[in-house]
C-alpha cells in the first residue's frame, strides 16, 4: 500500500500521490465535466492538479482557466496544490525570459490565484541559455508569484545544468521533474546517463528530485480497453495509440489484465500502482469523466507482489 499524501523534497507542499492531469479539461472533458472530475478528486482525498499554459485549445489556456473557474466557485484554492507551464504554448514555444514573464502574469489571471505552486519549464528551446532560463524562474519564485519551480521535457544535460547553475549563483533551484514514463515508454527515464535523451532517474537521484510521471497510462492504453490493432481505429486519442498496435504492445496489454485480473484489480490501477512501486512520486493521470477516478485511487491501495512487477517488467521489455 502506497502512502496517500508525500512531501516534496526540499519544499513544504504535501501534495497527494495521484497527480491528477488537467490536459482534458476543455478538450475531451467541457467545464461542467471537468469541474466533476475535480470535484470527484477532492472527495476521493486528491490535492495535486496538473496544468499548463498550452492545454487547451488553439491558443491554449482552457484547462487553467476551468481550474481557476472551480477553484472559485469552490473556494478551495488553499486546500489544493496547483502545478502549470511554461513554454509550449502555440506560438509561444520558448523560454525566453520575456515569454516566461508574461506567461506566468497570463496564468495566474486565467487560475484566478496570486500564486502557483509548481511552475515547469514545459518544453526546451534551442537557443535560450539556460542560465537565463534559471534567471528568469528564479525571478518568478522572488516576485511571490511561484512558490517552486520545476523541469519537464529538457534533456537530462540541460536539467542537470540547470540545477547546477542554480546552486552556482544561489538562484531557486528546481524540485521536480516530468518525464514520460510508463510501461510503454521506459527508456528515457531508466537508461543510463550516458545514452542520448536518457537518464532522467539518474538525475533525479543526483539532486534529490520529485518524480511526476506523464502519460502514465499511455494515452488509454494502459487501461486495459484496446485489445486488438482494430480498437484503436475509433478511439479518443487514436494518433497517439496508435504506434502501440504492435505485437509486443497488445502482448503487454493482455499480460497487464492478466495481472490485474488475478490481483482483483483494473488495469489502470495495476499499472498506476507500477509506477508507485518504481519510486515515482505522484502519477499524473488524467480522467474525462468521474467514473475513472476510482480506478486512480485503488492504485494507492494496491501493494503489487514482487512477482506481478517482475511479470509486467518482462511484458515491458521491448519498451524499456
Amino acid at each position: 500500500m502506497t502512502e496517500k499524501y508525500t512531501l516534496i523534497p526540499n519544499t513544504d507542499l504535501s501534495v497527494s500521490t495521484i497527480n491528477l492531469g488537467g490536459n482534458v479539461f476543455g478538450w475531451t472533458s467541457d467545464e461542467p465535466t471537468s469541474f466533476d472530475v475535480l470535484d470527484g478528486f477532492v472527495a476521493g482525498g486528491g490535492t495535486f492538479i496538473d496544468s499548463s499554459a498550452s492545454y487547451t485549445g488553439p491558443v491554449g489556456g482552457l484547462s487553467e482557466t476551468i481550474i481557476g473557474n472551480w477553484t472559485a466557485a469552490r473556494g478551495n484554492r488553499d486546500k489544493v496544490v496547483i502545478a502549470t507551464k511554461v513554454g509550449a504554448q502555440p506560438g509561444r514555444k520558448n523560454l525566453e525570459p520575456a515569454n516566461i514573464a508574461a506567461t506566468v502574469d497570463e496564468s495566474l489571471t486565467r487560475l484566478q490565484t496570486d500564486y502557483i505552486d509548481l511552475y515547469y519549464a514545459h518544453f526546451d528551446d534551442d537557443y535560450t541559455p539556460i542560465e537565463d532560463i534559471a534567471a528568469a524562474f528564479d525571478a518568478t519564485v522572488k516576485s511571490g508569484k511561484v512558490r517552486y519551480i520545476a523541469m519537464s521535457n529538457l534533456s537530462p544535460a540541460r536539467q542537470r545544468d540547470w540545477m547546477l547553475t542554480a546552486k552556482r549563483e544561489g538562484l531557486a533551484a528546481p524540485v521536480a521533474i516530468q518525464p514520460q514514463y510508463s510501461l510503454v515508454y521506459r527508456h528515457e527515464y531508466e537508461g543510463p546517463a550516458e545514452t542520448p535523451k536518457a537518464g532522467y532517474r539518474s538525475v533525479a537521484e543526483e539532486f534529490d528530485l520529485a518524480v511526476f510521471s506523464y502519460w502514465s497510462l499511455a494515452a488509454g492504453l494502459l487501461t486495459g480497453k484496446y485489445s486488438t490493432a482494430a480498437d484503436f481505429e475509433n478511439a479518443p486519442r487514436a494518433h497517439s495509440l496508435k504506434k502501440y498496435g504492435t505485437p509486443e504492445g497488445l502482448k503487454l496489454v493482455g499480460t497487464l489484465r492478466e495481472v490485474a485480473d488475478g490481483l482483483g484489480a483494473q488495469p489502470a490501477s495495476v499499472a498506476i500502482a507500477w509506477l508507485l512501486a518504481k519510486g515515482i512520486t505522484a502519477p499524473i493521470a488524467s480522467a474525462r469523466t468521474p467514473e475513472q477516478l476510482p480506478a486512480l485511487f485503488a492504485a494507492q491501495d494496491l501493494d503489487l507482489p514482487a512477482e506481478a512487477v517482475a511479470r509486467l517488467d518482462e511484458a515491458s521489455q521491448p519498451f524499456a
